[in-house]
């Protein structure tokens, strides 16, 4: 079984304005209501490829009524933990230019930490559990990531910032920065596949078993410890850019737990990021399919 985690999951309120004003009136074309958070993108993204899947994080008020709503009609699990915070909710207009308003994260009392660590204790030997997005700040992993590491739990993160350094000790299979985070790491500037190969090489001598450094429109980098490949973006129009990070986590796991085969699954999740951002949602599995033969991997 998969499990993801958020612990800041979001109804994602989209506008569709045809040329947005500050200060001004604005009247909306068409409007949407979206599950979001990173890890509640990865179980959509999950679902969409028949991969059983249960979605942990923290939801309250009326809009975690909702997002529970949505994500089971999607026929997706959920085993969330009720705050006393309303969920939040992330407001992204689409116009001529983007524009976001994300609200704030729900404050994690330590008996609401404890809760999720019960939850993680049922988990099973070669279990998967996905860690994606913010962690709130100040916040200790290490009671989380021992019981993983001791239950046998294989972990995939997609983390930013210097959390992801208290999370490589422990082995993760697969982590996926982009090449803008993977700089940030490792306190420099990244501009090109040729600059990253390096840094992401340093992760594996650090304990990661698996990069993938996602490149936008650029497309992707592929590294483990015996092999670094590369695969380009397909080509098409960019609609939307929310959420193809975590399309990417998403068809990789579900093409490896199906294949085990780790170049398989990187190409799926090119084709994945991709088919996300040419659309307004998430992308469904023959969105992939339709797009994974124009993914070429190169060895490097």
């Amino acid at each position: 079984m998969i499990y993801t985690c958020t612990f800041a999951p979001a109804i994602d309120y989209t506008p569709y304005v045809d040329h947005f004003e500050t200060g001004k009136l604005n009247r909306t074309a068409e409007v949407n209501y979206l599950p979001g958070g990173k890890g509640i993108n990865v179980a959509r993204v999950l679902s969409r490829f028949r991969t059983e899947v249960t979605a942990f994080g923290y939801v309250g008020g009326f809009t975690g009524v909702y997002l529970k709503q949505i994500l089971h009609e999607q026929n997706i699990r959920t085993d969330f933990i009720e705050t006393n915070e309303i969920t939040r909710i992330n407001v992204k207009i689409k116009s001529d230019v983007e524009t976001e308003l994300n609200g704030p994260s729900p404050k994690i009392t330590s008996d609401m930490y404890a809760q999720l660590l019960e939850k993680v204790e049922l988990l099973e030997k070669n279990d998967w559990f996905v860690l994606s997005g913010t962690v709130p700040t100040g916040f200790d992993l290490t009671a989380l990531l021992n019981i993983l590491s001791s239950k046998g739990i294989h972990l995939v993160a997609d983390i930013a910032g210097q959390v992801l350094h208290e999370i490589v000790p422990y082995r993760p299979v697969l982590v996926k920065p982009n090449l803008e985070e993977l700089g940030e790491l490792f306190d420099t500037t990244l501009l090109s596949v040729d600059e990253a190969i390096p840094y992401a090489k340093q992760l594996i001598e650090l304990g990661v078993q698996h990069v993938i450094v996602s490149l936008g429109g650029d497309g992707a980098l592929f590294v483990s410890a015996q092999e670094v490949y590369y695969a380009a973006a397909p080509k098409g129009k960019v609609v939307n850019t929310v959420g193809a990070g975590d399309s990417v986590v998403a068809a990789t796991l579900a093409t490896y737990c199906e294949t085990g085969d780790w170049q398989q699954a990187f190409r799926f999740g090119v084709a994945a990021g991709s088919a996300t951002a040419f659309q307004l949602d998430l992308c469904k599995q023959q969105d992939v399919l339709d797009l994974v033969k124009q993914v070429i991997v190169k060895k490097i």
